[in-house]
C-alpha cells in the first residue's frame, strides 16, 4: 500500500476512534471523585467586556463580541445577516447570480477568514462559499471576532481572522418560536427548545426559509438568488462528566438554491438549453437588440441561443457537522479536549457546466494550560483532515472530468502559549507560535505577540504582531473563468502567508465605548487562478492555472466605532473606516469600497424596541480592481463600465412590541429606500469579444425589502 494511503488510512480511523476514546476516558474519569479546584481565568482590569460597539471583550486578543440581543434586535435570521449590520465586517456577494457570499475582515478576501463554532474550525472554502447563510443565530450565546494573521491560536489558516460562534447553554426551560413573511415570497419558520436539566441541558433549534428570485433590471436575469433553506440543530451541555465540562451540537442543513433564470422549475431550467428566452434591451445600459448584443471590438452581432440554463446557477447543498469539547480543571491547570467533524456535498449546475463535490473534515485537539512560576503556560496539538473529491462536466467542450479541485490535506500541529503580567499588572503580554506538519506544503511555523496595556481602567491599548498560514484550495466557484475549463492544473509551490500588525485604543466608561485601530496586511504568494490557458500535457480544450502570485498585496486600514448611551432607553453608535490597497491589478479579484461609514440608533423601553441604521459605502475603484487596462469591460450598448462605482446610503430599520410574556410582533425594513446597483450599472457585463459573464458587483442587487412577523415565547 502507497506510504500516502496509508497515512490517509490511519487520519480516517483515528477520527473515527477518537469520539470513542474521548466518551471512555470521560466515563473511566468519573470514577474518580472530581477535584475541588478553582478554574484558573486571565482578568482583565478594563471593564471593556461589554457587547455594545465600539467595546471590546476583557481578553488580550483584540475581540469583538456580538451579543445575541443585539443580534436579534437587527432582525438577522442567519449569520451572513448578523455579521453584515455590524461595524467593521463585511459581506461581501461575488457571484450576482448565484450570491455566493463571504465575511471580509480587515477587507481581505473572505476566505482568509475562519469560521468556528465553539472554538473549533470545520468550515472551508468550498463549505462556507454557501454554508454560512445556513449557520442560524437562535441558541447562540454570542458571536466572537478576532481580527488579524494568527489570531486564533488553533486557526493559522485565519489570514484576515476568526469568527467565533458560541452556543448558548440555556439556564431555563425555554421555548420560542418565530413565524416570518416578507417581501419576494420570503417566509420564515424557526423554533427553539431548551430544556435545563440538573447538571445539564438540551436543545433543539429547526429553521425552515425560503425566497423567490429576484430580477430588478428587467431582462429575466436574476440579481438576487432564490432558495429554499432547511436547518436542524441539537445541542447537549453536560456540567460534569468525570470532572469534564461538555458542549457539543449536530447540525444539518439542506438547502437549495437558484440564480438566473426565474422560478423554481430546476429540471426545466437545466434543460432548456437552446433559444433565447432574456431580453437584453432592458435594463440600463441595454442593448439594441432582444436577442443578443454587439461585440465592442469589430461589431459583429452576438445572438444569445443558450436558453434558461446558459445564465442560470442552481445549488444544492447537504451538510451535516458535528463538535464536541471538554474542559476539566486538574491541579492548578486546565485540561481541554475537542472534536468536530462534517461531510458537505453539493450538487450544482452552473450554466449548462455541472459540478459535484463531497467533502469529509475532522478536527481533534488536545491542551493542557497551567501556572508556571508567574508565567501561564498552554500547550496543545490538533490534527485537521480535509478531503474534497469531485466532477464535472462541460458541455461546452463536452468533456467530462473526474478530480475537479481535487485535494487531500492532513495537518498536524503544535503549539505553544506563554502569558504573564508586568508592570505592576498594567501591561499584560501573550506570545505564542505554532509549528504545523503540511502533508503538502511541509512544516510551517507561525508566531504572534499580543500586549495590553492599560493606561487607566478605562483606557488600554493592544499591540498585536503574527503571522498565519493557508493552504490554498482551489474550490470550482472562485473564478467563473474556469467554467469552460472545467480542469484545473495545480502548480502551487507555497502556501499563502499573512503578516499582520495591529493597534488599537479602546476606552469605555458607563455611557462611552469607543476603540479606534490601524491594521496592516500583507499577503505573500496569494493563490490566483488564470483561466483559459492550454493544457500543457497536451489534452483537449483549455485548463485553468492554479498558481501563486509573484506580487505583493498589502491592505491596511483604519476605523473607529463608538457608542454613548444618550438616554437609558438610547443608545447612539457611530463609526467609519478607510482602505489603502496595493496590489497588482486582477490579483484581488472583486472590487472593494474605499471607505464605508455607518450610524446606528437603539431604543429600548417598556415593551418597546427599535433599530435604524445608516451605513454608507465608498466608491470602488472598478477600474483597478477588475483590471480594464488588460481585460475592459462593457455594457450591452457597447458604452464602457464604470470606472469608479458611486458612494451610496442603505438604511435598514425595525421595531418590536412585545404584547405580553408569551407574544412580540416585530416589523423592518432593509434598504428602506430602495437603492440597487442596477440603477446605476448592471450587473452582467461582456468583453471586446462580446463574452458575457456577471461579475461587476459593487452594491445591492436586492432593493427594498419589507417584513413583518410573530415570535412566540414560553
Amino acid at each position: 500500500m502507497p506510504p500516502s494511503q496509508t497515512r490517509s488510512n490511519s487520519a480516517t480511523w483515528l477520527a473515527a476512534l477518537y469520539p470513542s476514546l474521548f466518551f471512555m476516558g470521560t466515563a473511566l474519569a468519573a470514577e474518580e471523585p472530581p477535584l475541588q479546584i478553582e478554574e484558573i481565568t486571565i482578568k482583565s482590569r478594563s471593564n471593556q467586556g461589554a457587547t455594545r460597539p465600539g467595546a471590546l471583550r476583557d481578553e488580550l486578543v483584540k475581540t469583538e463580541s456580538i451579543s445575541e440581543r443585539r443580534i436579534e434586535q437587527s432582525g438577522a435570521t442567519n449569520l451572513t445577516e448578523a455579521l453584515e449590520k455590524q461595524p467593521g465586517i463585511a459581506v461581501q456577494v461575488e457571484c450576482s447570480i448565484c450570491n455566493v457570499r463571504n465575511v471580509l475582515l480587515n477587507n481581505l478576501p473572505g476566505r482568509y477568514t475562519t469560521l468556528m463554532i465553539d472554538g473549533i474550525p470545520i468550515y472551508s472554502s468550498v463549505s462556507s462559499a454557501y454554508g454560512l447563510d445556513s449557520v442560524s443565530v437562535w441558541g447562540i450565546e454570542r458571536i466572537d471576532v478576532a481580527r488579524g494573521a494568527g489570531a486564533s491560536l488553533i486557526a493559522p489558516e485565519a489570514l484576515a481572522g476568526s469568527v467565533n460562534i458560541v452556543s448558548k447553554r440555556p439556564q431555563q426551560d425555554m421555548a420560542r418560536l418565530r413565524v416570518q413573511g416578507g417581501s419576494y415570497g420570503a417566509r420564515l419558520y424557526e423554533g427553539y427548545l431548551a430544556q435545563a436539566m440538573q447538571g445539564g441541558a438540551l436543545t433543539a433549534t429547526f429553521s425552515q426559509s425560503r425566497h423567490e428570485t429576484v430580477d430588478d433590471s428587467g431582462e429575466g436575469v436574476s440579481e438576487y438568488t432564490g432558495f429554499e433553506r432547511k436547518m436542524l440543530g441539537l445541542g447537549a451541555f453536560v456540567d460534569d462528566i468525570g470532572g469534564f465540562k461538555v458542549r457539543s451540537r449536530l447540525d444539518l442543513v439542506d438547502e437549495q438554491r437558484n440564480g438566473g433564470a426565474l422560478g423554481k422549475h430546476y429540471s426545466a431550467i437545466k434543460a432548456d438549453q437552446s433559444g433565447n428566452p432574456f431580453d437584453f434591451s432592458q435594463g440600463r445600459h441595454g442593448s439594441q437588440f432582444s436577442n443578443g448584443w454587439l461585440a465592442p471590438d469589430g461589431g459583429n452581432f452576438m445572438p444569445y441561443n443558450l436558453g434558461r440554463a446558459g445564465l442560470s446557477e442552481i445549488i444544492f447543498t447537504k451538510r451535516a457537522q458535528w463538535v464536541g469539547s471538554g474542559e476539566k480543571l486538574i491541579g492548578p491547570g486546565k485540561l481541554r479536549l475537542a472534536f468536530g467533524a462534517a461531510q458537505h456535498k453539493q450538487d450544482s449546475f452552473y450554466e449548462i457546466t455541472t459540478y459535484k463535490a463531497k467533502q469529509q473534515q475532522y478536527y481533534l485537539e488536545a491542551s493542557n494550560q497551567w501556572p508556571v512560576a508567574d508565567w501561564l503556560l498552554t500547550t496543545g496539538l490538533n490534527y485537521r483532515y480535509e478531503d474534497l473529491r469531485s466532477e464535472g462536466y462541460s458541455a461546452a467542450n463536452d468533456l467530462f472530468t473526474k478530480g475537479v479541485d481535487n485535494y487531500r490535506y492532513r495537518t498536524p500541529g503544535l503549539f505553544l502559549q506563554a502569558y504573564r503580567t508586568l508592570l505592576q499588572d498594567k501591561l499584560e503580554l501573550n506570545a505564542s507560535v505554532r509549528q504545523d506538519q503540511h502533508n503538502v506544503f511541509g512544516s510551517i511555523t507561525s508566531p504572534r505577540l499580543n500586549l495590553l496595556y492599560h493606561h487607566t481602567d478605562e483606557l488600554s491599548s493592544r499591540l498585536s504582531l503574527g503571522r498565519g498560514f493557508r493552504a490554498p484550495t482551489s474550490f470550482f466557484e472562485q473564478d467563473h473563468g474556469i467554467l469552460d475549463d472545467i480542469r484545473i492544473v495545480r502548480l502551487l509551490s507555497k502556501p499563502e502567508k499573512s503578516d499582520n500588525l495591529s493597534y488599537a485604543l479602546s476606552y469605555a466608561d458607563e455611557r462611552l465605548a469607543v476603540t479606534s485601530s490601524y491594521n496592516y496586511n500583507r499577503i505573500h504568494h496569494m493563490a490566483i487562478m488564470t483561466p483559459g490557458v492550454l493544457d500543457p500535457s497536451g489534452g483537449p480544450g483549455t485548463v485553468t492555472l492554479f498558481e501563486n502570485s509573484p506580487d505583493k498585496v498589502v491592505v491596511q486600514g483604519v476605523d473607529i466605532n463608538l457608542s454613548y448611551q444618550l438616554r437609558p432607553s438610547t443608545v447612539l453608535s457611530v463609526g467609519a473606516e478607510r482602505f489603502h490597497y496595493d496590489f497588482a491589478p486582477g490579483t484581488l479579484v472583486f472590487s472593494r469600497p474605499d471607505a464605508r461609514a455607518f450610524v446606528t440608533l437603539d431604543y429600548e423601553q417598556g415593551p418597546w424596541t427599535a433599530y435604524v441604521r445608516l451605513n454608507w459605502t465608498g466608491p470602488h475603484d472598478l477600474k483597478r480592481f477588475y483590471d480594464y487596462a488588460n481585460n475592459p469591460r462593457y455594457n450591452f450598448d457597447g458604452s464602457r463600465k464604470l470606472d469608479r462605482s458611486p458612494s451610496y446610503t442603505t438604511t435598514d430599520v425595525r421595531a418590536e412590541y412585545q404584547l405580553n410574556k408569551t407574544v412580540a410582533l416585530y416589523a423592518g425594513a432593509d434598504n428602506l429606500f430602495d437603492y440597487t446597483q442596477v440603477s446605476k450599472e448592471n450587473f452582467l457585463w461582456i468583453d471586446g469579444a462580446g463574452n458575457i459573464d456577471f461579475t461587476q458587483l459593487w452594491g445591492p442587487g436586492r432593493g427594498r425589502y419589507l417584513y413583518a412577523g410573530l415570535k412566540f415565547s414560553l
